[in-house]
């Protein structure tokens, strides 16, 4: 009789969070963001959300943004989710840091639309094509965000680790008709294109990316979040 495995969603997520790694060298100025290593609070409250919300063995879809944020997942080990979030839709914490990031604004509103955190966290899982994050220090001195489409460089010493990533994102439970893309430029390109050579999904749907929708669009929000809700709503009943 073939062993059951009894190994969760939030088990697989957890183990992958634990082991993640980036050593390669990267263009001057740019270093990886590691929130795993780097914040003492992080691999255990985010591995306390997901053993809260993604302790089962349901599937999923996917929505990929681009890499972590300083004042997200770079600090609580959540994608798109900061501390200020956590605490309040979430119930987590993490003592002595409190952290604001726009996106994470965005989308916990896209999530209350759908009809909370316990029903929307049992349809999606969020990740990034890369996991770890990046920052480059500019002119004043200050590190800054970095995606990895930002310099060529960096994207192609990149696509290996993302290729690999984005497996084993999918590895946990994910449908592979359709995924969900945020960053409707310069990111979808990327993920069209690798999906193309490798095959991960059948369709990614491209969205905007929440910080362009609160840098750029704040005052048309209300449509960006009734238009992820409707593409997110509008799923095969097959793969619900």
């Amino acid at each position: 009789m073939r062993k059951q495995n009894t190994h969760t969603f939030a088990d697989k997520v957890i183990a992958f969070n634990k082991q993640l790694t980036l050593d390669i060298p990267l263009p001057e100025g740019i270093r990886v963001m590691n929130p795993f290593s780097e914040n003492p609070g992080a691999l255990a409250n985010s591995s306390a959300f997901y053993k809260k919300f993604y302790d089962d063995h349901r599937m999923r879809h996917l929505i990929l943004g681009i890499n972590p944020g300083r004042f997200g997942a770079g600090v609580t080990g959540i994608p798109f989710t900061d501390t200020k979030r956590l605490k309040e839709y979430c119930g987590l914490q993490i003592h002595g840091v409190s952290t604001h990031e726009p996106s994470s604004v965005f989308v916990y509103e896209v999530i209350e639309a759908y009809g909370g955190v316990e029903v929307f966290y049992k349809d999606f899982y969020i990740n990034s094509p890369s996991p770890l994050g990046f920052v480059k220090t500019n002119e004043a001195g200050k590190e800054v965000n970095y995606n990895y489409y930002d310099s060529r460089a960096l994207q192609d010493l990149l696509e290996d680790f993302m290729v690999e990533s984005i497996r084993a994102h999918i590895a946990p439970g994910i449908h592979t008709d359709i995924a969900f893309c945020m960053g409707s430029g310069k990111n979808f390109s990327f993920l069209n294109q690798l999906n193309d050579r490798y095959h991960f999904f059948d369709r990614i749907i491209p969205l905007e990316h929440p910080r362009y929708v609160m840098q750029y669009r704040s005052k048309e929000k209300q449509f960006f979040v009734e238009k992820y809700l409707a593409a997110l709503k509008n799923l095969p009943a097959k793969s619900r």
